[in-house]
């Protein structure tokens, strides 16, 4: 059956074995994996996965359960079974789905996630790339030790019914390139790594790029040292700083608010951050990594301002825990995040710091989400006078994600172009980094 039908057929099953309710999702997805060593293939995976999923709800008992076997014989004794076991669970009045109101209108909005001609792409291209990946970038520098390129592409389509009414389908493609590297240094062995991911293989950028950017990354840290404990002016390069960003969007779950785990309860229209942040949510971007028109629950997509100006505008509520919080639903989780971007680039935001540290990783730490506390180790360069003069590692930054980011003074003019959240980068002021 196509993957609509077979999940129209699925749910109506279950109604028939006794289910109140049911939920199914039937998905294939196609990933393949091309890795390249000292010029040789070390890696080539080729993975196609069917599955089907469905969610019984039987007088507000709920259960999950999954397969990989399509064939209809052996699904209806799934399904049976599936039914028979939800009757043993204990009762959660708020096990329900979501009432139709919430599901979208219209679902013939294109969003430009499929590449059609993903299937042109051969093994032989992929390999190609991964070997000019390594040669670009250990032709950079005597330095470089050992290279390890990859390239990546998967192509995925699903579709989900929802026995109260909503039917929706989704597909789509996506691809990546990388590397990491390995640098000589006297008494250790700096590496570095460089990406890049897009949709549309036509868009992907140019992987002699990436390998160079990887290169530099890599030789920018020998030399690298701990330096003394003090106060900075701190740059956090826009592909780093999702780390921090987490801090403030893990608290907005409703999940989180419910089970007393978020340092954000209570805070909605206050201001928790400086008012340079401004963090939109919004999932009908064309093209974007995250984008769709509804979310797990069947809620319709909808961009909303989560941080604005510093003000927490809204939380993430999902139908489940938005019942037990009596709260109106929103979504799940997070789709693309957009920021507010101020007029500098990377560079020109270091060039105005005296005295400071350029962030590009974050190395192990935690942050708290019920007190906002966090502690992060870090490495980047030390900026004197606006120029890059020494790289550092081995230093931390810890305190109180409120405080925090009521330090941040300048967003960059980078939003990060491979990845769902983009981030620019930031600068934040006077912040205390452990050392020496």
């Amino acid at each position: 059956m196509k993957q609509l039908q077979l999940a129209q057929w699925a749910s109506e099953y279950a109604l028939k074995q006794g289910a109140t309710q049911a939920e199914v999702s039937v998905s294939n997805a196609r990933n393949v994996e091309i890795e390249v060593r000292d010029k040789t293939l070390e890696k080539l995976k080729e993975t196609t996965e069917n599955s089907l999923s469905v969610y019984i709800y039987l007088n507000n008992r709920y259960s999950g359960h999954h397969t990989n076997d399509l064939r209809k014989e052996t699904l209806e004794k799934f399904i049976q079974q599936a039914v028979a076991s939800t009757k043993y669970l204990a009762a959660d009045k708020f096990r329900t789905l979501i009432d139709p109101k919430y599901y979208p209108k219209d679902l013939n909005t294109n969003l430009e996630l499929y590449d059609n001609q993903h299937n042109e792409l051969t093994t032989d291209q992929r390999i190609l790339i991964a070997k000019e990946m390594e040669e670009v970038a250990m032709n950079q520098s005597e330095s470089m030790v050992s290279a390890t390129a990859g390239f990546s592409d998967s192509i995925y389509s699903s579709a989900k019914v929802f026995s109260n009414g909503f039917e929706g389908e989704r597909r789509g493609t996506m691809y990546s390139v990388g590397i990491e590297l390995t640098a000589k240094d006297n008494d250790a062995r700096p590496e570095d790594y460089a990406f890049a991911s897009n949709r549309f293989y036509k868009n992907l950028t140019a992987w002699d790029l990436i390998a160079k950017e990887a290169a530099q990354r890599a030789l920018q840290k020998i030399g690298q040292k701990k330096i003394a404990s003090g106060y900075f002016d701190m740059v956090v390069e826009n592909r780093a700083a999702s780390g921090l960003i987490s801090m403030l969007i893990s608290p907005m779950s409703a999940q989180a608010l419910q089970q007393k785990n978020s340092f954000l309860e209570g805070k909605l229209k206050q201001k928790i951050a400086s008012e340079k942040l401004t963090i939109i949510d919004n999932p009908l971007l064309k093209g974007a990594m995250s984008s769709r028109l509804f979310d797990g629950d069947g809620i319709a997509s909808q961009k909303r301002v989560m941080i604005e100006k510093g003000i927490l505008k809204n939380y993430y509520i999902d139908h489940y825990y938005g019942q037990k919080l009596g709260l109106e639903v929103t979504s799940g989780g997070t789709s693309n995040l957009e920021f507010e971007l101020g007029t500098k680039n990377l560079q020109q935001l270091i060039a105005c710091i005296d005295k400071g540290i350029l962030i590009t990783g974050f190395n192990g730490g935690n942050s708290n989400p019920t007190t906002g506390d966090f502690s992060f180790g870090i490495s980047g360069l030390l900026i004197e006078k606006g120029i890059l003069t020494q790289p550092i590692y081995e230093m931390n930054i810890s305190g109180n994600a409120l405080e925090f980011w009521n330090k941040l003074v300048e967003t960059g003019n980078d939003a990060y172009q491979h990845s769902a959240w983009m981030r620019p980068s930031l600068l934040f002021e006077n912040i205390y980094f452990s050392g020496i």
